[in-house]
């Protein structure tokens, strides 16, 4: 996970470097990320169903393998073409990493102690989040961009190497649908396209999004009846994952819209610098990393659905705060709001998937991980609509306000559908006794 995370940090930190050494404009680059991004919503649900079938390890093997080769392939790219083609590829390769790793956790750590195990996957994803921006730059000051990529290819290749000690468990050996794997491609990439084209393109985006709202329709009709569908329609027909799938989209949305939105006004709005906007950010993941262990352990002993819910409204009041409170005067305050964010997005963000995991059965725990990696994508996809929506919409002075905003409702309706999913439980267990 550590590996995967890291490379999208510091490519994200990479893009104007990479642009002015390809000699293309800044708004082509941004197709380095796009294509990753793409890539790992098509392959999350098929890498799914493949380690399902073919056993986890064997999947997750070749993903990591895929994932180096790609990573070599960034290494030697002349041109942006051949880059943007091998940063696709990463992304195909890291989702077999971001679908199965938790499904692999649940075969080697006891359910009483999933919690912690998915709480301390969680520090390590926040540490490489904190650390890849750092990290690139650091970089970036003394070699060129390739070295980046580079980097990553002997810690990639221990990885590799250190696949051997999962456990080799048989898959179910179910045929894999190719048709379906296509329709799941087709409609998650052409959202992604027109994502990218929202603000230029209109009716390309209206085409695009019809396209994929048909190509959904389509894989949804032809999985319906299958006992394990590619979509998991029979994990979302449980009340308790459905709802945990929603709350993770709300929630990572108001994230991303949050994180967006701040560096802009730190910058634009309160006439900060990049460093010292640099350093007001750090203090979120870091408040990340320190609380997922912690809260790990809780979320093993104390109900997932009342912790999301005070997960939830921590982190909008956090992000409310930052909004709206008079920054100008004392721009200090901002730390103790950005760690009430970090110390939210901890809580609701392991007690959400540990409850999302034991709630679907040992055998279908590729298909949970592969739909809790597509609602995170999801949620942040939706994220930066938000943002780029309201830039061209609004003042570029107030926008980034409201981006803060509309990020605390987001996450006030995850804590609210989280409260109502704790209600439905005490109720259940009162009509039982």
């Amino acid at each position: 996970m550590v590996l995967v995370v890291l490379n999208t940090a510091i490519a994200n930190m990479a893009l104007p470097t990479i642009a002015q050494s390809l000699q293309v404009p800044p708004a082509l680059s941004i197709w380095i990320i796009t294509a990753n991004q793409a890539a790992l919503l098509m392959a999350l649900l098929p890498c799914a169903a493949l380690g399902e079938s073919l056993g986890y390890r064997r999947v997750f093997r070749w993903g990591v393998a895929l994932f180096l080769a790609a990573t070599l392939m960034c290494v030697l790219a002349p041109t942006l073409s051949w880059l943007i083609a091998a940063r696709l590829l990463q992304g195909l390769g890291g989702a077999a990493v971001m679908a199965l790793a938790i499904a692999l956790l649940r075969q080697v750590v006891p359910s009483q102690q999933l919690g912690s195990a998915i709480g301390w996957n969680a520090l390590a994803v926040a540490l490489s989040s904190a650390a890849g921006p750092a990290l690139g730059a650091a970089m970036l000051s003394v070699a060129d961009w390739p070295w980046l990529f580079a980097v990553l290819l002997p810690f990639g290749f221990w990885v590799l190497l250190s696949t051997s000690a999962l456990p080799a468990l048989d898959g179910t050996a179910r045929k894999v649908d190719l048709l379906s794997m296509a329709l799941n491609a087709g409609a998650f990439a052409s959202l992604v396209i027109a994502v990218g084209v929202i603000t230029e393109h209109l009716v390309l985006t209206a085409a695009l999004l019809s396209i994929s709202a048909i190509q959904l329709a389509l894989l949804v009709k032809r999985e319906r009846q299958k006992e394990a569908p590619l979509i998991p329609l029979d994990l979302l027909r449980v009340t308790s994952f459905r709802i945990s799938v929603i709350a993770s989209v709300l929630c990572f949305a108001g994230q991303t819209a949050g994180l967006v939105a701040l560096p802009f006004y730190l910058q634009h709005s309160l006439g900060q610098e990049v460093l010292i906007t640099g350093l007001y950010m750090i203090p979120w993941p870091l408040t990340v990393a320190l609380i997922a262990p912690l809260a790990g352990s809780l979320s093993n002993r104390w109900s997932a659905a009342w912790l999301c819910s005070v997960g939830g409204i921590c982190l909008a009041t956090g992000l409310a705060g930052a909004a709206l409170w008079p920054l100008r005067e004392n721009l200090m305050t901002l730390v103790p709001l950005t760690m009430l964010c970090g110390l939210g997005f901890g809580l609701f963000n392991v007690a959400n998937n540990r409850n999302m995991f034991l709630t679907a059965p040992l055998s279908r725990s590729g298909a949970a991980g592969g739909m809790q990696g597509t609602a995170r994508l999801l949620g942040q996809t939706a994220g930066a609509v938000i943002m780029t929506l309201l830039f061209n919409l609004l003042p570029a002075d107030s926008a980034p306000q409201f981006a803060l905003c509309a990020g605390a409702s987001l996450n006030l309706l995850a804590a609210l559908i989280s409260t109502l999913q704790g209600m439905m439980r005490v109720g259940q267990v009162r009509h039982d006794l």
